[in-house]
């Protein structure tokens, strides 16, 4: 629980389908450590156990981890979700204190944004760098909309480290090199729902993140020159 008694952070996603039937999924967030906290689940399932296609870049141990804290988390979204198809359509709404979205959409992208916030703050170790991003969590946004969050935090990083008397990172070339071991994890989770998914909406989910995190390394490699042009406007009066 947060130490400065500051309530937790909520996060709601309700999908409405057009027969319909309504699902509701809550996640709370701790305001000091960005983790998610959930009550302990009922069961645990067996595709859940951290050696079961363990991730390869995984750096957990299996003496203090039994289970995968990200398959834990999504244990309960891929149960519901196992018969649905990513083509279906519903209505998603995401809700934080700030305020509200809502898109009509389809199941995988609902679960493209709400698999991704749970996988960034689960305490993964992989996962972490994207705590801060998950605090200002951005329903249903794009790849360049993701890609400019992305490097922006990342950058943002890099300053606090200066300040600390660390050699900021400027080049991005660690972001650079997270994105790759991103895409490993992403691999492992896959293979660990495949096996209890029987459609394809949740697996879909998570090619989408994967697919994301390889246009991220090539867009650093390619010094992100696809939203360059956004800083070559002249200031007006020039």
């Amino acid at each position: 629980m947060p130490h400065n008694n500051e309530p937790l952070y909520p996060i709601e996603y309700a999908f409405e389908f057009q027969d319909g039937r309504k699902r509701t999924f809550k996640i709370e967030l701790d305001p000091d450590t960005i983790s998610i906290v959930n009550p302990t689940p009922s069961s645990f399932p067996e595709w859940t156990r951290l050696d079961n296609e363990r991730c390869e870049v995984c750096t957990l141990s299996p003496d203090k981890h039994e289970y995968c804290p990200i398959a834990l988390n999504i244990a309960e979204l891929v149960d519901e979700f196992k018969d649905s198809f990513s083509y279906d359509s519903c209505r998603v709404i995401c809700t934080t204190p700030e305020r509200s979205y809502q898109k009509d959409t389809s199941v995988q992208e609902g679960l493209f944004s709400l698999i991704g916030i749970i996988m960034a703050t689960s305490d993964c170790p992989v996962m972490d760098l994207f705590k801060p991003m998950a605090r200002f969590h951005l329903p249903f946004s794009t790849i360049q909309e993701s890609m400019v969050r992305t490097t922006s935090l990342y950058l943002l990083r890099q300053y606090f480290e200066y300040k600390r008397g660390n050699e900021p990172d400027i080049d991005m070339k660690g972001l650079d090199a997270h994105y790759e071991r991103v895409q490993k994890l992403n691999k492992g989770i896959l293979n660990r729902i495949g096996s209890v998914s029987e459609k394809d909406a949740d697996r879909n989910a998570i090619i989408i993140l994967n697919s994301l995190a390889q246009l991220f390394n090539v867009e650093i490699e390619d010094n992100l020159t696809s939203v360059e042009y956004l800083f070559n406007i002249a200031p007006s009066g020039s």
